[in-house]
């Protein structure tokens, strides 16, 4: 009965909050820019990434899919507000970098493919 009500959130608990971390994950960017390739490589059809038949358990019945976000929306409206708003411009501007390789992580730490001297 004091000034601040008591939070009963599990907050401090290591496990849960792993839990809902894990359940919340989107993907990657390099796993969106692969599905972007499939898209170009199929002529521009999106129709490859998105469900044909419909699908209770995602929002608008899985119809409705931002490939640049992946993520689904209730309804063509929404889906176009999305489009225009702050979140999807950044995303889309993310995507147009390219992503780093292999070779790129392993010459900054420092591995070399090369040998830099040869061997008697």
């Amino acid at each position: 009965m004091g000034r601040y009500a008591r939070s009963r959130t599990h907050k401090g608990i290591r496990d849960q909050y792993r839990k809902y971390r894990t359940r919340n994950y989107a993907k990657d960017l390099d796993q969106i820019q692969e599905d972007i390739k499939k898209v170009k490589e199929n002529g521009g059809d999106e129709t490859i990434l998105k469900p044909q038949e419909w699908n209770e358990d995602l929002p608008g019945l899985g119809q409705f899919y931002c490939i640049s976000c992946a993520k689904y929306f209730v309804d063509s409206e929404a889906l176009n507000r999305h489009q225009r708003g702050k979140n999807h411009k950044k995303r889309v501007k993310l995507l147009k970098e390219t992503p780093y390789t292999q070779a790129e992580a392993e010459a900054a730490v420092g591995y070399s493919t090369e040998n830099s001297r040869e061997r008697l």
